[in-house]
């Protein structure tokens, strides 16, 4: 039956909602920094890397924020 399956391209498909990732993005951010401030851990070597995981990800968004606001993104 894959001949009947209509052939398209990848810019036909429906474009991914950038605000609902972007939302996904901080609050998994928040998430993380959450863990690492209550979680049930001894050191502080997992609170650092939690936070620089948390300030990745919200880097990323405030890059693809203003990459796409300067018409450098689509």
């Amino acid at each position: 039956m894959a001949g009947n399956a209509p052939v398209t391209a990848p810019d036909q498909h429906k474009p991914t909602n950038r605000k609902w990732l972007r939302i996904g993005a901080v609050v998994s951010a928040a998430i993380i920094v959450l863990m690492a401030a209550f979680g049930n851990h001894e050191g502080r070597v997992e609170n650092y890397v939690s936070y620089v995981i948390a300030g990745l990800m919200v880097l990323a968004v405030v890059v693809d924020a203003a990459m796409h606001r300067a018409g450098l993104r689509d």
